[in-house]
């Protein structure tokens, strides 16, 4: 007979502190439930009609924004499944710069399916099985659903109207003029070979007061400021770029100077004004017209450029001061002094214009067919555009970025690839179908996985109208897409938010269009991180780092009780 040994309970695996949480109830399901939270968060923000979250961070400052990506920086997410989501959205803002919400809402739902599979009784591992069969399939069918290409070469109409998609879901009724102001920049800087198209040479400055009909692409660089001294204008100038401040240089011990008499008095400072103007007049003899200062100007530094007729014009932020850079073909200074040829830059037009009622600074090449343009002119063509964004708040007018930088990150992305799917849920409800055909065609549990693949792929089209049209919409919608992609070559019919006929529209003849590259990589993220979340059983949390923490005294610590 054999000995039966009696278990201890209290065997202590970890370190005071620790949180050890497992099993399908405390792991999975939890884990599922964190992830469901965060995307029925931002699923309200979803496309033209999403409606803005009005965010605080830790600093107090306030946002107004219905960009995932935005909102997602600015709340601290502390769920460690949670944050595998966030990690995916932040990977594909990072790869493509738009579908970001698609991510965590796609993620969300395919979590939401498989909670009811593991449920019933199924094994994480064939579910995520199920997962991977299904969005093989879809990437591949994703491929052949590529409805339309952008044409070259590239006009402004044409990639205007491959934008508006992208801007409409963040700017619904302003994607007109935003995306032929992007198309604009953005053709202005294009190179000779697009796939070296560069997003960070389109800049943005936003100017208070006006409205957005009065906003405008200025080739060159604008600064919201004034140059320093008195000269506001200069053409065809050297330019000379300076990191370091423009000052006298203060030694770095402190010295006691003993002066005995009016003559040294007098000639105390002289010594330094001269060496000042030395070389500031070697600056100037080098036929420098323009200095960039990356950091302070002292008041007889300025004096002295004034005299030498060079303009002065401050650029407190290191992005700024490199942009600039390439603008000007200049290299950066870390001493003062007069540059090299080879460090010295070269600008058409220095000027101050006023828009609304702020002056600006604006650097510029001429380019053909502006007045004064000379074709053996030594200044390379500038390869940067500048936005002048007009708006009533601050608020607003960082909302209106957010959508411009998508909309650049949408031209970035059509150039490496330029097929574009049809939008407006179209393309996943076409998907959804294809992929559960697929699956009824699979024998083994993984075909329930791969169905319920086809039905949370649904939730965006299901979103497109709930929010555009409310709730009770949703279902009604969704069952006539399903009637109509039934049919033969109905794979365009996607979601009407504007509800002029029954809710449904052929997003071919609206011109609603989605880059097919940024679709297949949020598919595929999406995927990976519910897959992440499936394949955790337990989770084990450490005690957090520092001491324990002080309470939080009500009212001032030495007010009388």
């Amino acid at each position: 007979m054999s000995l039966k040994v009696p278990k201890a309970n209290n065997i202590q695996l970890f370190k005071e502190g620790y949180k050890h949480l497992s099993g399908l109830e405390d792991a999975v399901l939890r884990n599922i439930q964190a992830v469901s939270e965060l995307s029925d968060l931002v699923r309200t923000s979803f496309g033209p009609n999403g409606r803005n979250k009005l965010l605080i961070n830790h600093l107090g400052r306030l946002f107004v924004t219905s960009d995932a990506a935005t909102i997602l920086r600015e709340i601290e997410v502390v769920h460690p499944a949670a944050k595998l989501l966030v990690m995916a959205s932040q990977a594909q803002e990072a790869e493509m710069g738009d579908a970001t919400n698609f991510v965590l809402i796609l993620a969300g739902e395919l979590l939401k399916k498989a909670e009811h599979l593991l449920v019933m009784g199924l094994h994480p591992s064939e579910i995520t099985k199920g997962y991977e069969l299904a969005c093989t399939k879809a990437l591949a069918e994703l491929e052949n659903l590529s409805a339309y290409s952008l044409p070259t070469p590239l006009t402004q109409t044409t990639l205007a109207s491959a934008l508006k998609p992208a801007i409409a879901s963040k700017q619904y009724g302003n994607e007109d003029a935003l995306a032929s102001l992007v198309a604009e920049a953005a053709l202005s800087i294009m190179p000779s070979n697009p796939k070296n198209f560069n997003v960070d040479n389109v800049r943005v400055v936003k100017i208070m007061g006006g409205n957005l009909s009065a906003s405008k692409v200025i080739q060159g660089m604008v600064f919201g400021r004034e140059p320093e001294g008195q000269i506001k204008k200069v053409t065809r100038a050297k330019v000379a770029v300076f990191t370091s401040a423009l000052d006298v240089a203060q030694t770095e011990t402190k010295g006691t100077v003993l002066i005995k008499n009016a003559d040294e008095m007098l000639n105390f400072t002289t010594g330094e004004e001269k060496h000042l103007e030395k070389i500031f007049k070697e600056i100037a003899d080098s036929g420098v017209k323009v200095i960039i200062a990356g950091s302070t100007i002292g008041e007889l530094a300025l004096h002295y450029l004034d005299r030498f007729g060079v303009a002065v014009l401050r650029v407190l932020s290191k992005f700024d001061l490199r942009r600039l850079c390439r603008v000007v073909n200049a290299t950066p200074l870390a001493r003062m002094g007069a540059p090299t040829p080879e460090e010295a830059g070269f600008v058409d037009v220095f000027e101050t214009i006023e828009i609304g009622g702020d002056r600006v600074t604006v650097l510029r090449q001429l380019v053909e067919g502006d007045a004064g343009f000379d074709p053996t002119s030594q200044a390379e063509k500038t390869r940067t555009a500048t936005i002048v964004l007009r708006g009533a708040t601050a608020n607003h007018l960082d909302d209106l970025e957010r959508a411009i930088d998508d909309g650049v990150n949408v031209i970035k992305s059509l150039l490496k690839d330029a097929r574009l799917v049809p939008g407006a849920g179209a393309t996943e409800v076409e998907l959804a179908r294809r992929v559960e055909t697929y699956g009824n065609g699979l024998k083994g549990l993984a075909q329930h996985a791969v169905k319920r693949y086809g039905t949370a792929l649904e939730v965006v089209p299901r979103t497109l109208a709930e929010n555009a049209l409310g709730g009770a919409e949703g279902n009604e919608v969704l069952s006539r897409l399903w009637a109509k992609h039934e049919q033969k070559g109905g794979e365009a019919w996607g979601v009407d938010i504007e509800a002029e006929n029954d809710g449904t529209l052929l997003a071919n003849e609206h011109k609603i269009y989605d880059s097919l590259a940024a679709k297949s990589w949020a598919v595929k993220l999406a995927t990976e991180a519910a897959i992440s979340v499936l394949s955790v059983d337990s989770i084990i949390m450490s005690k957090p780092a520092g001491g324990p923490k002080i309470p939080q005294q009500a009212g001032n610590w030495d007010a009388d009780d």
